[in-house]
Order: structure tokens, then sequence, then C-alpha cells
């Protein structure tokens, strides 16, 4: 083992030790927060014709009239033997999750998949144009982007691609025992709508990193001395940007999956969004607890990466400066 690599194991186990300290206390807020929700999800599943009894029966075969941290301390144990709980309908919360968590990865995973080279490529330019009418449309339309909601975003495609031009489905329409990727068309609204939310804030990054890169001492040197400013792009720009802007993919991808459930729920794409939403207004207690936590881990597993990305780089980035 090389000398080098014994502060990032050290860094890896002390950064292991935390997340699996921060899950735990995540899944306890998620937990008693879901718990706190206003309403009775056993009234509401039940509809007002139900009697006191009836619903006093059903929280009971349900373990809603335990203390909470009794019922927490028992969906804890079941979750670390992959257990995530029974739905309210009877269902698996895990075999509800299946599909959906699939098709909602999907949908960032293609979002992403534009999201990367545009944001990097449009970042660099703006930077490169600092001040000048380029950088300031890029940064104006980013900042106009980053304002608006998601679903005014999903909205305005409809009218313009759905119902003005028709060119493509208005909702995500999938027969049953098919997937997104059999109806490659129902894909393009929502995947463009999460392509926007996310594009603004990664471009908005990328771009302040890279001028900051272009104003560094060291560059000054290169295009003083003559060296073409692509090459000053590639020998000491990219290494400065790269790693601010994987931090920024990475968050900025599992925020598509999180941010997913206004543009899933404009287009009646079926994913984990959509499933939210059903869940909190029918009061299926296990399914939200499940989905929040999945949510919560994949962000602290996406910003424990985007950390390591950087402390990995970070020696490069010195060389770069020092030469």
């Amino acid at each position: 083992m090389t000398a080098s690599a014994v502060p990032l194991l050290r860094y890896l186990s002390g950064r292991l030790a935390t997340s699996v300290l921060v899950l735990v206390l995540l899944s306890l807020v998620v937990f008693v927060g879901v718990d706190l929700l206003p309403g009775d999800p056993v009234a509401a599943r039940l509809g007002t014709t139900a009697t006191p009894e009836r619903i006093a029966e059903v929280r009971a075969h349900l373990g809603l009239d335990r203390p909470v941290l009794q019922r927490y301390a028992d969906w804890g144990t079941a979750l670390l033997r992959g257990d995530l709980g029974t739905s309210a309908s009877g269902r698996p919360v895990g075999a509800m999750l299946g599909d959906r968590v699939g098709n909602s990865a999907l949908l960032a995973g293609l979002a992403m998949t534009l999201l990367v080279p545009v944001s990097l490529g449009l970042g660099l330019l703006a930077a490169a144009r600092h001040g000048r009418a380029t950088d300031r449309v890029i940064t104006t339309a980013s900042l106009l982007l980053v304002s608006v909601p998601e679903f005014v975003v999903a909205g305005v495609l409809v009218v313009l691609f759905a119902v003005g031009w028709r060119l493509l489905p208005a909702v995500s329409l999938i027969p049953a025992g098919a997937g997104p990727l059999d109806y490659p068309r129902t894909l393009v609204l929502p995947v463009f709508s999460l392509f926007l939310v996310g594009f603004a804030y990664s471009l908005r990054v990328i771009r302040a990193a890279a001028a900051a890169a272009w104003r560094a001492p060291h560059v000054e040197f290169l295009r003083l001395s003559g060296i073409p400013s692509p090459t000053a792009l590639r020998v000491a720009v990219l290494p400065a940007v790269v790693p601010v802007a994987v931090q920024a993919w990475l968050v900025t991808g599992v925020g598509l999956i999180g941010g997913a459930v206004l543009v899933e729920r404009v287009y009646g794409y079926p994913g984990i969004g959509e499933l939210l939403v059903t869940s909190v207004q029918t009061g299926d207690l296990p399914v939200v607890q499940a989905l929040a936590l999945i949510l919560g881990a994949a962000m602290l597993v996406a910003l424990t990466l985007a950390d390591l990305a950087v402390r990995l780089a970070t020696p490069r980035l010195r060389t770069a400066g020092a030469s």
C-alpha cells in the first residue's frame, strides 16, 4: 500500500462511519416525521362511512396503536433484513417500488445524458466569453430556468409540443406489462422537462468554476506566454472545472429523481414521484417512509461520491497550478 493511499483509506473509513450515523438519524427523522403528518391515514383509506370501531380495528391490525419508537425499532430491524414493510393495501412495499424506481432512474439517466455535455459546453463557453453578449444570454436564460418551478416548465412544454404543435403525447400512457422504452415518444417531454430543471443549476456552477479558473495566476501566465486558449483550456482550466462539475452532476442526478415528483405527476409517468403523491394522498405511510428514506440515502451517497471526486482531483489540481 502506497503512502498516498493511507490518508484516502482513512478518509473513506471516517466518511463511511459518518454516513452510517447520518443514515440512522435520517431514518428516525423520516419515520417520525411521516408519522406526524396531519390526518389519520386509516380513516382516509376507509372513507367517511367507516365506524370508529372499524378504524380502531384496522389501526391495531397495522400496528399503528403502538408507541412510535417501538414501531420505529421494528421498522429499522426489518430494513436491516431488506424488508421495506407492507403497504396499507397489503402489498409488499419492495414489490411496489421495483419497477417505479427503475422508471424514475431511467428518466433521470436520460436527462443526465443530455445535461452533462450541454452544461459543460455552455458553461465553458459562457466563462470564455465572460461579460460579453454570449455570456449574458446564457446566464440570463439559466437564471430564468432556475427561478421557474418544475411543474411550470412541464406545463409550458405540454402546451407547446402536445397541445399547440401536436408533436408529442401530453400524457405518458404506458399499458400494463410494458415499459417506458417500449413507447419512447412518452419519454421525450418528461426527459426534456427534467433536463431543463437540472441543466440550469449545473450550468451556473460550471460557468462560475470556469470563470474563476481562467482568472487563476497560472492560467494567466500560460496565456501571456502565448499558449493558445484551447491548450490552456485543456491543460489548466478543465482540470479545475471537472471536479466541481462532477459534484454538481452527482447532486443534480439524485435531485432529478426526487424532483421528478411534480414532473411525473404532470405527465402521469409511472415513476416514484407519481407513487409518492398518491401514497401521501391516501395515507399509505409505509410507502412514503420507504421512498423518503431511499431518496435521502441516494442523496447522501451522491454527496459522498462528490466529495471523494474532489479529494482525488486535489493533487492533480495542485500539480497543474504549480506547473
